[in-house]
């Protein structure tokens, strides 16, 4: 941040009075600019037929991550519950219509200013297709699903965490910190 968006001055990064982190301050009018993490809101789509389970899953057609997959999320928007977040992600991503069940993860991921939460979800119908910001949409089952291609940690734990959870015949709430991965 280089201008305070108020009356756009110069901002410095200080500790304001009070405060213990830095925070942009403008010099002009004083406004102090939180800056603070961006909710990302999904669902974990399934269809259960016969008990087997699959998870609808969503080839990204926007970066980061472009033509990888993952499960219908997206940042939540102001004046939305997550709830609601999780319904118009799956459904702009999807195209899918889904009947929402408790919230299963919740991710802290700290190193980009993110927290991720995932919401069991029924589909209602097998009526989906791919919306802009996805290549293809596409129903998985626990082997069929390309691990090696999922776009990002909190994907991959999340569906790692719903598999195990299906198994044992008793679905959790989970709560996990994604640490940096170490560089080389």
């Amino acid at each position: 941040m280089k201008f305070c968006s108020e009356c756009a001055a110069p901002v410095a990064l200080l500790v304001p009075d009070g405060d213990n982190r830095p925070r942009y301050v403008c010099a002009e009018c004083a406004t102090i600019h939180y800056q603070n993490p961006k909710l990302v809101i999904g669902s974990i789509p399934v269809w259960e037929d016969g008990g087997e389970v699959q998870v609808l899953l969503c080839r990204r057609a926007i970066e980061p991550r472009y033509g990888y997959w993952t499960l219908p999320a997206g940042f939540m928007e102001n004046e939305e519950t997550t709830a609601a977040a999780a319904v118009r992600e799956t459904e702009e991503e999807a195209g899918a219509h889904i009947a929402l069940g408790g919230l299963f993860t919740l991710l802290n991921v700290a190193h980009v200013h993110q927290v991720h939460l995932f919401y069991l979800a029924r589909l209602t119908d097998l009526d989906f297709a791919p919306g802009v910001e996805s290549l293809e949409v596409q129903m998985f089952r626990q082997d069929q699903i390309p691990w090696q291609d999922l776009a990002f940690p909190t994907v991959a734990r999340t569906l790692e965490l719903f598999f195990a959870d299906h198994a044992r015949g008793q679905m959790g709430f989970h709560s996990i910190d994604i640490v940096r991965p170490m560089r080389a």
